[in-house]
């Protein structure tokens, strides 16, 4: 297991993980971005861009994951 930490960068600015989050596998850190960040993100927003970078337990970036969210009502 490893510690990730989760730096989000969204309209409001950079948002620094500082507690992190112990997962198995890179299939479990995608799933940690795409939950977090649809929770937390998206129901107040119709338009925005959000970026996280992951980080490991020994300060290497190990990834960044970036979402544009666009939403139209048609009504």
């Amino acid at each position: 297991m490893t510690r990730y930490f989760f730096d989000l960068h969204n309209g409001d600015g950079e948002t620094r993980d500082e507690q992190g989050v112990e997962l198995g596998s890179r299939d479990a850190v995608m799933q940690e971005i795409l939950l977090d960040v649809a929770r937390d993100e998206l129901p107040d927003r119709n338009r925005t861009d959000i970026s996280v970078l992951v980080r490991t337990d020994i300060g290497k970036t190990g990834s960044v994951a970036t979402l544009t969210f666009r939403n139209q009502w048609l009504d």
